[in-house]
């Protein structure tokens, strides 16, 4: 039997979604960080802010940011004086972190292109591993969550933020309207992609509920796991330690 992996709301050859999931990158790269603050208000602004709070990055620690393109959560994490390498498969994505980073002023950041499957960098060289929405977009999401054990030293921490599975009554059902009747487009209107974003709305649909997402994370060797929901599990930061 072929290996199928999902791809938004379809199921698809595992072999082609790194291709399709780079071709939607490559697409919104450039109004990426816009759409961000479209979609959500801005609040994802503040979810980084408690994310990076939560990882309590310290000066002079090696932090491995996957999936952190555009340098988002890569600057906040630098700003404590961590040492940051900036991960990412796309290199469309790392091109208009870089750029950021020039306007803002920002040096000393690692930027690499990467696979979260198959990173190259030696076991046991970072002291904390982050990704914030991303690590749905991976095509073997156990094999993502093995590298992230294999490249942390011992007592070295793993930060996930991933949108996750809404429970607040009400809210949930309204959420699911906005998210597949008005994002699209969104996406229409700001990046000029209406299908990319009817993709990654779908992508969240189809990843791992809080529990269960929490038990891959248990079984890639995490101890200490835990899930902290955000606006009733709009969002999520996963978390567990290497010992």
């Amino acid at each position: 039997m072929p290996d199928t992996v999902s791809f938004g709301y379809e199921d698809i050859d595992a072999a082609e979604k790194t291709g399709r999931v780079g071709a939607i990158f490559s697409s919104v790269a450039a109004r990426y960080d816009i759409m961000n603050d479209a979609m959500s208000g801005g609040m994802h602004r503040l979810w980084k802010d408690r994310f990076v709070r939560r990882v309590k990055p310290q000066v002079d620690e090696d932090i491995l940011d996957m999936a952190g393109g555009t340098g988002d959560i890569a600057f906040r994490l630098a700003a404590r004086g961590a040492r940051v390498t900036v991960a990412d498969i796309n290199q469309e994505m790392l091109d208009v972190g870089v750029e950021r980073a020039m306007e803002r002023g920002i040096d000393g950041l690692v930027w690499s292109r990467q696979n979260a499957e198959t990173l190259t960098f030696p076991s046991r060289s970072f002291d904390a591993y982050t990704i914030a929405f991303g690590i749905r977009n991976v095509t073997h999401i156990d094999k993502a969550l093995a590298e992230a054990h294999r490249v942390l030293r011992f007592g070295g921490r793993f930060f996930c933020l991933e949108f996750s599975n809404v429970e607040w009554p009400g809210f949930k059902e309204a959420y699911d309207l906005y998210s597949h009747k008005v994002v699209p487009q969104i996406g229409k209107a700001i990046a000029g992609d209406e299908d990319s974003y009817r993709y990654l709305i779908e992508s969240i649909r189809r990843f791992p509920d809080m529990p269960g997402f929490e038990a891959m994370i248990r079984k890639a060797g995490f101890s200490n796991t835990r899930v902290e929901p955000i606006m009733g599990g709009l969002v999520a930061i996963h978390s567990g330690w290497k010992v």
